[in-house]
């Protein structure tokens, strides 16, 4: 055997050689690379809008009822008959004695009626452009 050594070694009787033995153990390591890039760009739009709104409106008619009766009591000051709210004007007349005459009723009825009412506002809305690079 050229160029390696040989060990050659005689032991006597209860003597021992120890001989190391060689392990090798694997050590990994690991590091940030930079492979990409990416890039992200936002805009952002206005956009007019309109949208009909159903709103709720109410009314008052007001009807004069002339009444002209004589009446032994007065009747209530306000009543309510159905969605008519009532209110009675009395007034004394002089006579050889005195009566009340029911001069005329005042009767309000309350109507209501929806519309569609356009609102007007303005929305956001944005989109998003994602690019990306591969570094070499």
């Amino acid at each position: 055997m050229e160029g390696k050594k040989v060990l050659s070694v005689n032991l006597s009787e209860g003597q021992s050689l120890v001989i190391p033995v060689i392990q090798e153990k694997l050590q990994i390591e690991k590091e940030v690379v930079e492979s990409g890039k990416v890039q992200i760009s936002k805009k952002v739009f206005e956009e007019e809008t309109q949208k009909d709104v159903l709103i709720l409106e109410e009314d008052i008619i007001v009807e004069k009822i002339a009444i002209n009766k004589y009446v032994d009591k007065a009747p209530p000051a306000v009543r309510q008959d159905g969605n008519v709210t009532i209110v009675s004007v009395v007034k004394e007349v002089l006579v050889v004695e005195k009566r009340l005459m029911l001069v005329e009723e005042l009767h309000i009825t309350k109507q209501q009626t929806e519309k569609s009412v356009p609102i007007k506002a303005t929305l956001l809305r944005e989109e998003v452009d994602v690019r990306k690079w591969k570094m070499e």
